[in-house]
């Protein structure tokens, strides 16, 4: 079965819109649609923005499915100035920006406390290009984030996969996530460019969907 964790609705729909024989129901409060994705089962659970969100989705999608591999599409902020609104990343590995344990015992910001790294793994298949994503609770103009994203080696920045990720690692599974960029750091205010992105970057979601 191919398991999807996506975070928002309309980035959900990229999906559902071509599964076959769709049938929606509510599991714990969460929207799950099951169907046919190119001849094979699939179930795309809609988590809601944020780590918090993205993590309770798919401890959920995990047990329900005992499935080994979460995969993850949407939307997110590109760092390096030579990315362009459309484009399309896969995640190679991730980091909790927002998660800063080095005042306690000296680690770099983003180590979890069960970890020696900030830098999590995804299961990046080769479909695109490859960068690190940095996910925290926040969307925002912030020179101090970007500067401090910078430093992490981060391409890419969102609000979900970092937790993903972690989940994951905990249960031995693995994330795949795949990402449109929706705004470019330097380009002008970022909730702007997203607003005004949007429906572009779901159409090459939707589009890039009806492959996997």
């Amino acid at each position: 079965m191919k398991v999807f964790v996506i975070a928002m609705a309309n980035e959900a729909e990229c999906v559902t819109r071509h599964l076959v024989d769709a049938k929606e129901e509510v599991v714990f409060g969460r929207r799950v649609t099951r169907g046919t994705l190119n001849g094979a089962e699939a179930m795309v659970v809609v988590s809601g923005i944020g780590k918090a969100n993205a993590a309770a989705a798919v401890q959920m999608a995990l047990q329900l499915t005992g499935e080994k591999e979460v995969v993850n599409i949407g939307v997110a902020g590109g760092l390096e100035p030579s990315m362009k609104v459309g484009d399309l990343y896969e995640v190679s590995d991730a980091v909790q920006y927002d998660f800063d344990l080095s005042m306690v015992n000296g680690t770099a910001v983003g180590t979890l406390d069960e970890r020696d790294s900030p830098f999590i793994p995804c299961a990046a298949h080769g479909r695109l290009p490859a960068k690190r994503l940095g996910s925290g609770d926040r969307f925002n103009d912030d020179e101090a984030d970007a500067a401090l994203l910078e430093r992490l080696g981060a391409g890419l920045r969102d609000m979900e996969v970092a937790a993903m990720a972690q989940v994951c690692e905990r249960a031995g599974a693995r994330v795949v996530s795949y990402k449109c960029v929706s705004d470019v750091r330097g380009n002008g205010s970022t909730p702007g460019q997203y607003a005004e992105n949007l429906s572009r970057c779901l159409k090459h979601l939707s589009d890039f969907a009806s492959a996997l």
